[in-house]
């Protein structure tokens, strides 16, 4: 798809300064942009670039006054950097505008759909489902029955969605994600064999969630596992039975929450952290990477180690513990000296 600089200054609201009709179909970095590529300068660092990009577009703040000539078309607004993310989201937005049902697919009795469904194909979708208006769901998707999916919600290739699922509106939901496996419920007898313990709950994502890759969700053993609104899960993130995450908390790669855990809103949680299950993490909590976390956090607090400490306190025991050869060696010093 092509789109001239007369096209992309009217969406950003800025103006031409080269060749209205300059044509890009690409985007790309300042010093790696070819010809029919758009770019942008907005840091200072790269302003060298500018002078010898094959870019045939480039997006500058209007305060910029070339101090030799370009090759490139300008495009100028109140903030390139801004401009430039509204045009990601937006070319983002042009190429994921599919819509109707491949074939083969398969669509239940009893699903409900509303307009702009994008089916994408070898897609299941079990009885009762009731999608709602512009979904997109990529091939090779699995969604069980009485699964229900908000407006405007994105299922990329290869997710599987578990029954009783609901999903809220504006979620994405990344490859190889599999929302509303069975909890890790066992029980074991007199004999140390261990029995399932069924998991007939279920998950509930609320509006603007985000789930990365590879990313699990199980369902609750009773009641919900509840994802709240705003939260945002990177890629291979465990969560297990019956665990709550409050509105707006993002959570980096490679955590692992346990059951029953409730996490606050508008918290941080940093990569390969493990959370025991059966306590409660306020709000605005920070959790450093690698953490390890086996007892409640207040609101607000901000940890670090294994098992996690207050910030401050893990970075003052660091400083001893690095030194400790040191200490160690000056202690045996003092002990020979009150010998003697």
């Amino acid at each position: 798809m092509k789109f001239t600089a007369e096209q992309i200054a009217g969406i950003l609201e800025g103006d031409v300064v080269g060749n209205p009709n300059a044509e890009v179909h690409t985007l790309a970095k300042i010093e790696e942009g070819i010809d029919g590529s758009l770019t942008f300068l907005a840091n200072p660092k790269y302003l060298q670039y500018i002078y010898t990009t094959k870019a045939t577009i480039t997006i500058v703040n209007r305060t910029f006054e070339p101090e030799a000539e370009l090759a490139t078309t300008l495009i100028k607004v109140d903030d390139a950097y801004k401009s430039f993310s509204k045009l990601l989201e937006y070319y983002n937005q042009v190429k994921l505008m599919k819509s109707g049902i491949e074939q083969p697919s398969f669509i239940s009795e009893g699903v409900e759909y509303g307009e702009g469904l994008y089916l994408g194909s070898f897609c299941y979708i079990g009885k009762n489902v009731k999608i709602g208006n512009n979904v997109k769901i990529y091939p090779n998707s699995f969604v069980g029955d009485n699964v229900t999916i908000g407006d405007d919600s994105i299922l990329f290739a290869g997710v599987r969605v578990y029954s009783e699922t609901q999903i809220g509106n504006n979620c994405t939901i990344h490859s190889g994600s599999i929302i509303g496996s069975d909890g890790f419920g066992f029980a074991p007898n007199e004999e140390g064999v261990y029995s399932k313990v069924p998991q007939i709950g279920n998950v509930i994502l609320g509006d603007n969630v985000d789930v990365g890759a590879c990313t699990t969700i199980d369902r609750a053993t009773l009641g919900s596992t509840v994802i709240k609104k705003g939260v945002k899960l990177d890629n291979q993130i465990q969560i297990a039975h019956n665990v709550v995450i409050g509105e707006n908390t993002v959570i980096a790669s490679q955590t692992g929450i346990a059951g029953s855990t409730k996490i606050g809103k508008n918290c941080i949680i940093g990569g390969q952290v493990g959370i025991v299950g059966h306590i409660i993490i306020g709000n605005n909590v920070r959790i450093q990477a690698q953490s390890g976390v086996s007892k409640n956090i207040p609101d607000g607090e901000a940890v670090q180690g294994t098992p996690a400490l207050g910030y401050a306190d893990f970075n003052k025991s660091y400083v001893h513990f690095r030194n400790l050869p040191k200490i160690v060696a000056e202690v045996e010093d003092i002990k020979q000296q009150i010998k003697q």
